[in-house]
């Protein structure tokens, strides 16, 4: 397929034309490019534009017909997945043409993976035997049901050109205004996309914030979407319709959201697709009904070590959010305040990996205001599209441009020694058994456990530091598991948005300390190739249990040499953390510090100094000779003066 677009594009619409031999495929085709009925058509008609201007939305065509021949089908697929949409043609007057519809050419799209609607036309209309009258509606109905890909079905006749024009627009208004995204066939109404659309216009355009829309309101929107102003007795006759059929669709003051709801609803069950696509485009929605990119400016990123926050403006916007959305005033959302949050999106972005339970919640499964405030921020350095549009969609009326900024450069801030980020991600490497999970998890508050599940896939969990009881930065664990970092470390850049590179290893177990050992020598060793050199940290986990003496030695020695901390001792178990979370701000917060030097980092620093001394040594010899030179100049001048 082209891909989806709107009315308001210029781009040409597709629509391949297929079904069996003698069904009257070509003719049609035919039909429409000349405006009258052909003596004779070829086997396959060639590709026809029709003029941008034949239809209302002023969209040019072009129509391909397909071959029916198995030997040619091969042309035939291709042309069916280029398609933006499909026509499928019967002959009226062979009912067994359709019942070939079912039979093989609906199956073969789907086999396709053709994702284009089908609009399925009976040709040859005016053959059909008059004896043998079946309508429309009842001979379709199964079909309709069986395959949802079927937008409509019509009837027509090349030879008359009865309802030929038809047969095209409908296909054009399938791609322009697609009834899939907005229609639930299971539930025979919107679907939840559509509602929650739907839902965050009508707050919008009540201005008045009185959940219902009075005249004035409803004017506001009607010139917004279609340029024209309602008449008085056009809005009595409409909250009428709507009152008769949703007696809680209005009230005193004007239409509610129940009746909001109906009246598109009811704009689509008439086939007027057109008129709810004209609505959710001009709030910004795309045919996927999310907000199109020119609503949601993102502020680009020149550099990989560079990362995305949250502006002070949106971060207490957030705040305010919170406030009104904590009803009991317990300093706590639960997940029902959560999903009402987001029912103006078109779903809610927490529900799946990896923002589900990265977060800090009660044990009742509520989420506290640093757990609301750093899932935000987790979302916006993963995924700053989706954190802006969310906050577009939650109702966010600042400047969208000025919701998130870029930080600098962490390369920068290693030259600069210090940094301006409020936000630090940390990754967590370490051996399977060495208790990377268990440090993700009580920085969430969760409770220890003695169940082991292997880490299989990355994942994350954040929550806000407070340093000194003044400043507050938001702290985010990405844990690497140990499989897959063959995979983690063939990305060139993957340490390019690391602030800090923390390696784990149980200090009871000999092995564990190896492996993590190797894991950092690697790491440190990627660094060193890239240029993404990171301050590292090395913590000695499960310290309740007996720690061993060698393994001790050995990472106080490692880090001693590499010219970084000594290991942290922590015990999850024991709620023991060693303050370890403040440690790894604080290494983020100084960002020149706590890098390893390898014995070829020290050669090439050496080297360096080396260098430099020697072109400072050149540079002062050039300028030693160059002064004496020019002594020599001054006094051969005194000579010849006194001579």
């Amino acid at each position: 397929m082209v891909g989806p677009f709107s009315a308001d594009d210029r781009r040409v619409v597709r629509i391949a034309v297929a079904g069996d031999g003698g069904t009257g495929k070509s003719t049609l085709v035919a039909a429409i490019a000349s405006e009258s009925f052909p003596k004779s058509v070829p086997p396959v008609f060639p590709p026809t534009r029709l003029p941008h201007n034949l239809y209302p939305d002023s969209v040019p065509l072009t129509l391909v017909d397909t071959p029916s021949s198995f030997e040619k089908q091969d042309a035939r697929n291709e042309e069916l997945k280029r398609a933006d949409a499909v026509v499928l043609t019967y002959a009226c007057d062979e009912p067994l043409s359709f019942e070939r519809l079912s039979a093989y050419w609906l199956p073969e799209l789907r086999k396709l993976q053709v994702k284009a609607p089908v609009i399925v036309v009976g040709c040859k209309l005016d053959l059909r035997n008059e004896n043998h009258l079946v309508s429309l509606e009842s001979l379709t109905t199964n079909i309709m049901q069986q395959f949802t890909e079927i937008v409509t079905c019509v009837e027509c006749s090349a030879a008359t050109l009865y309802q030929v024009p038809e047969v095209f627009y409908f296909a054009l208004k399938a791609v322009l205004h697609p009834v899939d995204p907005l229609f639930d066939y299971k539930r025979h109404g919107l679907t939840d996309r559509c509602v929650r659309a739907l839902r965050r216009i009508f707050i919008l355009c009540d201005h008045d914030m009185d959940e219902a829309l009075n005249d004035e309101e409803l004017n506001k929107f009607q010139v917004k979407c279609f340029n024209t102003a309602l008449q008085p007795s056009e809005i009595v006759k409409v909250k009428t319709i709507v009152q008769q059929k949703v007696p809680d669709g209005v009230n005193s003051i004007g239409l509610t959201f129940p009746g909001f709801i109906y009246v598109h609803n009811m704009f689509l069950k008439k086939g007027r697709t057109e008129t709810l696509w004209a609505v959710l485009r001009k709030f910004g929605y795309d045919n996927d009904l999310k907000l199109r990119d020119d609503f949601i400016p993102v502020p680009s990123t020149h550099a990989s070590d560079q990362s995305v926050e949250l502006t002070g403006e949106a971060v207490e916007f957030l705040n305010e959010i919170f406030q009104l959305l904590d009803t009991d005033k317990d300093l706590t959302l639960r997940p029902a305040e959560v999903d009402k949050l987001f029912d103006t999106a078109p779903e809610s972005p927490w529900n799946n990996a990896p923002y589900k339970d990265a977060a800090e919640k009660t044990d009742m499964g509520y989420i506290s205001l640093n757990g609301f405030l750093s899932q935000w921020a987790l979302m916006t350095l993963l995924d700053p599209k989706l954190s802006l549009a969310n906050l577009i969609y939650i109702g966010y009326k600042g400047n969208p441009a000025a919701a998130l900024r870029v930080s600098r450069k962490r390369s920068l801030d290693r030259k600069k020694q210090m940094t301006e980020r409020n936000v630090f991600q940390c990754y967590v490497f370490g051996s399977k058994h060495a208790g990377k999970s268990a440090l993700l998890y009580s920085l969430l508050g969760r409770p220890f456990s003695n169940n082991y599940t292997p880490t299989t896939v990355e994942q994350y969990a954040t929550n806000v530091i407070e340093l000194k009881g003044v400043t507050r930065k938001i702290l985010i664990l990405r844990e690497i598991p140990e499989d897959g970092l063959p995979e983690f470390l063939s990305n060139q850049d993957c340490l390019a948005a690391c602030d800090v590179a923390v390696f784990v290893y149980d200090s009871s177990d000999e092995y564990s300390w190896k492996k993590s050992r190797d894991l950092l020598e690697k790491v440190v060793r990627h660094g060193e190739l890239t240029g993404y050199r990171t301050p590292c940290l090395v913590v000695a986990a499960k310290d309740d249990l007996s720690p061993l003496p060698r393994a001790v030695l050995d990472s106080f020695k490692v880090t001693q040499e590499l010219g970084i901390k000594a290991p942290v001792h922590v015990s999850m178990k024991l709620g023991d953390s060693s303050n370890v979370y403040n440690k790894i701000v604080n290494a983020a917060e100084h960002p020149h510090l706590s890098i390893p030097e390898t014995e070829i980092s020290r050669r090439k620093k050496q080297h360096h100094q080396l260098h430099r001394s020697l072109i400072f040594a050149l540079v002062g010899a050039a300028m030693a000779v160059a002064g004496l030179t020019a002594c020599r100049v001054r006094a051969a001048k005194k000579n010849a003066s006194t001579a």
